[in-house]
């Protein structure tokens, strides 16, 4: 079993503290949402601040009902088009707990 050297980066989400996720994993995850029946969101903001002590703008308004992965991944990826020097996560909200589901950064 390879161990990860450490590295003093700045972690933002729980998965941070793993490698890159492969566009497929990021897919597998947002699709895990999406069955949850959460609502997908795109946020961003600058990069070097802490994300929890950061605000985080939002990309367009959540994406209410929506189905498809792909119309998700398309809205990553044109957030990330237009802002290329910032972070990009993913927010899956619940709206049974009124909470976040999930939420993880995709651009770091």
């Amino acid at each position: 079993m390879a161990v990860q050297a450490y590295r003093s980066l700045k972690k933002y989400e729980t998965f941070s503290y793993l490698p890159q996720m492969t566009p497929e994993q990021v897919r597998r995850q947002i699709a895990h949402a999406i069955a949850q029946g959460w609502n997908p969101a795109v946020e961003h903001t600058e990069k070097g601040t802490p994300a929890k002590a950061s605000y985080w703008y939002m990309w367009k308004l959540p994406l209410f009902g929506e189905q498809s992965v792909d119309a998700v991944v398309a809205e990553i990826e044109a957030c990330h088009r237009e802002f290329p020097d910032q972070m990009v996560r993913f927010v899956a909200y619940d709206n049974y707990a009124q909470s976040q589901g999930m939420a993880f950064v995709v651009y770091r």
